[in-house]
């Protein structure tokens, strides 16, 4: 199957979709907020420049995408046919990464926690797991 868009087109595309402060991360940002806790985003300093940080705790949050990090929800295992064996060496690249930076965070004495991207949808459960990820 050949692309719809041109070339330019896809890269226009593709360059609007932020690495940072996304909707979903915002949504943790704001129930983790509301419940008192205090963070520090994005400290270059750890591994993995983790998405929420919090330093007295030596706790980290990532959030994290379904479809870039190949979560095992649908849209985790939803395959582009197009240019198919790129996005697959991509997005195994990322996988690979995610868990070399939890394993680096772990032996530094980091407790590590993931936020899917699917879950945000029952708000109330991800809330209750974050509590008890920083109690």
């Amino acid at each position: 199957m050949t692309d719809r868009l041109t070339p330019e087109q896809r890269s226009a595309n593709m360059s609007k979709i932020r690495a940072a402060n996304t909707k979903p991360e915002m949504q943790v940002r704001r129930m983790v907020h509301r419940e008192g806790y205090r963070y520090v985003l994005y400290d270059k300093r750890l591994p993995g420049t983790p998405d929420l940080v919090f330093p007295g705790r030596r706790k980290v949050i990532f959030v994290h995408g379904c479809f870039w990090h190949q979560h095992t929800c649908r849209a985790g295992q939803y395959t582009p046919k197009t240019n198919a064996e790129f996005w697959s060496a991509k997005r195994q690249r990322n996988v690979d990464r995610d868990n070399e930076q939890l394993q680096k965070l772990e032996e530094l004495g980091w407790k590590t926690y993931v936020v899917w991207e699917c879950k945000l949808k029952q708000p109330d459960e991800v809330l209750e797991e974050l509590a008890l990820f920083l109690s």
